[in-house]
């Protein structure tokens, strides 16, 4: 056994290993769901409390607000889920009735869509809340966020065609060989 050989083993297994070194930070984020999760039922409680004294246009607003609160809520499980068993290792839950269909599927790249997608998703609600608050806003403060959602659905549309790409070329190096 080479000197190199006694190195590179350990070393190899070690590299791999490293990958559980993110497993704290997927337990990190469901916690961080437990806060959006007790956010959402303040809200929701203060929502049904104060019906009778809000105006139409406060419900919208804090409806949005609760709609914002689920759709972070669902790009933190996707990239728990999603990143776990893409860096991680599988979930084993092949079967289980409650297995979500794109999990099938994941791959870094179709995380990073899905991300971007719920990102498009919450940049509309804030954007759509900005508009209904419209006389209130700065001109500015509502220029940039439609700056900000632009770029958001650019990076998509960039990251879907990419991903697009990478699954095409890898077809047709398959279906070569």
């Amino acid at each position: 056994m080479t000197m190199r050989s006694k190195v590179q083993g350990p070393l190899e297994k070690l590299i791999f290993a490293s990958r559980w070194l993110q497993a704290p930070l997927y337990v990190g984020l469901i916690a961080a769901q437990a806060v959006y999760v007790y956010r959402f039922l303040v809200e929701l409680a203060h929502l049904v409390t104060s019906v009778n004294s809000l105006s139409e246009n406060e419900v919208m607003l804090m409806v949005l607000g609760l709609i914002d609160v689920v759709m972070i809520a669902n790009l933190m499980i996707m990239v728990v889920i999603g990143g776990y068993e893409t860096f991680v290792s599988r979930l084993n839950l092949q079967g289980h009735p409650d297995q979500p269909d794109w999990l099938e599927h994941v791959t870094a790249g179709t995380i990073k869509v899905k991300v971007a997608t719920a990102l498009i998703g919450i940049s509309s609600i804030h954007l759509l809340k900005t508009f209904i608050n419209a006389p209130q806003m700065e001109d500015r403060t509502m220029q940039w966020q439609v700056i900000i959602h632009v770029t958001f659905l650019i990076s998509a549309l960039a990251l879907a065609y990419t991903d697009r790409m990478v699954i095409k070329t890898a077809q047709e190096s398959g279906s070569a060989h």
